[in-house]
């Protein structure tokens, strides 16, 4: 099975590789599906350039990818929601469904989950796959095999709008105009946030932001002073929620400046280490800090506003590679252009 294959860091290859019986056996409640297209995570790139994600560490060569879309090749037994034929996009964590955690609807915070292209677990990088139906989604005839690759980067941002508890009207803020911070930022809207600042270094990808919605107000920082910016529109309140999408210590210190008395802070961006930020400002807000960790329960409700329309996510696509172009479009991702959001692979039809 050809496959994009992390040899180890800074090495990948586009090779046969063998993939386990156990992970290609199709149980009564599986799907196998033929991929279509999969897009390029940061957290792809950081096992590439790092060989690891804090206690995940690359020990033996690993297929890449998790955020997928494809069409269902096969079904078992016991299936009954989708059949051959069905275009589907994939939540590639499945967890221990006897779980504490996933009996208490937290799945994905379950120590056991199993997620694709997280060591040891391989990506979908490859030809086809086999996944439970419980974790399959059934795409609309109007969303695109590359919109619903999208669906799995879009599912943190919507988590995290829920996690906010965002209100009719309310003012945020993200921080980072990466692929994460501008679906959050659209997941936002979405939820009903009547303005969004989003701030970032980069002004090509401020661009980006500020063309998806006139709700929208790109702030390039260091050069411009975001909360003073925020306090001033807000008649000094501030904003109602921040999501923090950098994973950058120095953004996260700041993070209760901008933030209006009674607000939310949403943790999204990984950190490489521990961090620190000003508790006193948090408590002389009363604010509320929420974290999250990837998302639940989200999948079937990023599709329904792909088709509906009320989430696009096609200008953040902005670059598509074919399979066999696989490891160069890595290294151009690895080398984070300015000018892209989103690069996509397309494996052969």
């Amino acid at each position: 099975m050809k496959s994009l294959v992390l040899e180890r860091k800074d090495e990948l290859s586009l090779r046969d590789f063998p993939i386990e019986r156990e992970e290609e056996i199709l149980g009564p409640r599986d799907v196998r599906i033929k991929l279509h297209t999969v897009g390029i995570c940061g957290s792809d790139v950081h096992y590439f350039t790092h060989g690891r994600i804090g206690p995940f560490v690359v020990n033996d060569p690993m297929i890449l990818g998790h955020e997928a879309s494809g069409t269902v090749i096969e079904c078992g037994a016991e299936v009954t929601t989708l059949k051959e034929g069905d275009r589907v996009c994939m939540e590639p964590g499945i967890p221990d469904p006897n779980s504490k955690a996933t009996r208490l609807g937290l799945y994905n915070v379950d120590p056991a989950v199993r997620f694709w292209a997280t060591p040891p677990v391989h990506g979908i990088l490859r030809p086809t796959c086999v996944h439970p139906e419980a974790f399959t989604f059934k795409l609309p005839d109007n969303v695109s095999f590359a919109e619903a690759a999208m669906v799995e980067p879009l599912a943190v941002g919507v988590h995290a709008a829920t996690k906010a508890r965002v209100k009719p009207g309310d003012t945020g803020i993200v921080l980072g105009a990466g692929p994460i911070g501008l679906v959050t930022a659209l997941s936002a809207l979405a939820a009903g946030c009547a303005r969004v600042y989003v701030a970032d270094l980069a002004e090509k990808k401020l661009e980006i932001a500020a063309a998806l919605s006139p709700a929208i107000v790109p702030v390039q920082v260091p050069g411009t002073d975001l909360a003073q910016t925020v306090l001033r529109d807000t008649d000094g309140w501030g904003a109602d929620v921040v999501w923090e999408a950098t994973g950058s210590p120095k953004a996260a210190a700041g993070v209760f400046e901008p933030l209006a008395p009674g607000g939310c802070v949403v943790m999204i961006g990984g950190q490489a280490e521990p961090i620190s930020y000003d508790a006193g400002a948090a408590m002389v807000r009363e604010a509320r800090v929420e974290n999250i960790f990837r998302y639940a329960h989200v999948f079937p409700r990023c599709v329904a506003m792909l088709s509906s329309g009320t989430i696009d996510v096609t200008p953040l696509i902005t670059r598509t590679f074919a399979f066999d172009d696989s490891v160069e479009a890595f290294e151009i991702a690895a080398s984070a252009p300015a000018e892209d959001v989103k690069m996509q692979i397309e494996l052969p039809q």
